[in-house]
């Protein structure tokens, strides 16, 4: 992964984490023990779900740029919708509290947008790749000196 990428998935999973942290905190003391693994779950979700979908979209850039927007709409629409469908499989759950784990969903998923979003405006990423630092020399055709 180029350093880029890198920094941007790091800038990213920093804060959701420090997010889901504190509702962790939060959800443990308003909801008990399972309100707390409930904020855990979802954080631990978030993380692995934008994480993934941020590599392909990096992997996508790099391999074919003419489809980049619209794999990046498509990959948010996917990331949603399994985000959706993970709340619905674990709504009626017992191993955690699922209004914890909805709301740090929530929170995380939000967080983890705004600091890609802050992350990708500060980048300096090149948008035009730069020629190889060796020059192609022009072919002789007339007679060597």
């Amino acid at each position: 992964m180029p350093s880029n990428d890198a920094r941007i998935l790091l800038q990213a999973a920093v804060p959701t984490a420090a997010v889901g942290a504190i509702a962790a905190v939060v959800a443990g003391v308003v909801a008990g023990g399972k309100g707390a693994i409930g904020a855990v779950v979802a954080t631990l979700v978030v993380i692995l779900f934008m994480g993934l979908g941020l590599y392909v979209l990096q992997r996508v850039a790099a391999s074919l740029p003419h489809l980049f927007q619209a794999m990046g709409l498509l990959l948010y629409t996917a990331q949603i919708l399994l985000l959706f469908i993970f709340v619905a499989v674990f709504k009626d759950t017992s191993l955690f509290n699922p209004k914890s784990f909805a709301l740090a969903l929530v929170a995380t998923t939000l967080v983890w947008i705004g600091a890609q979003a802050r992350a990708q405006m500060k980048a300096r990423i090149l948008y035009v790749e730069p020629e190889s630092s060796k020059a192609e020399e022009p072919e002789k055709t007339g007679p060597s000196s």
